[in-house]
């Protein structure tokens, strides 16, 4: 088992930057991709970013440019670098990992099989 711990989430103006840590602890070693998805109220669960533990890294095309996700050489830190905050970027963040490769494009949540509780990232416009 993986287990997951966001932080970093806070409540910033537009034109802000915030930066996303997650935790992973336990059988770290099982993982490959580890990715950033977000949940909007009354909208549906989306992605937002992936890295492979090769560092190759996928993003979705509304945050191409004003974010940047990462991981320690361990594996066992994953990061979300956000600037340029938007209001529509307002949402729980949630990290997510999984023990396959993320695929060619921006992994869909089916393939993750860890997930963190979330953190909250709020934005004013």
């Amino acid at each position: 088992q993986v287990q997951l711990v966001e932080s970093g989430g806070g409540s910033v103006q537009a034109g802000g930057s915030l930066r996303l840590s997650c935790a992973a602890s336990g059988y770290t070693s099982g993982i490959d991709c580890m990715g950033w998805f977000r949940q909007a109220p009354g909208k549906e669960l989306e992605g937002v970013a992936a890295i492979d533990s090769d560092g190759r890294t996928r993003y979705a095309d509304f945050v191409r440019g004003r974010f940047t996700i990462s991981r320690d050489n361990a594996g066992n830190t994953l990061y979300l670098q956000m600037n340029s905050l938007k209001h529509e970027d307002t949402a729980m963040y949630y990290c997510a990992a999984s023990k396959y490769w993320c695929g060619g494009t921006l992994p869909s949540e089916y393939i993750m099989h860890f997930w963190g509780k979330g953190t909250p990232v709020t934005i004013s416009s």
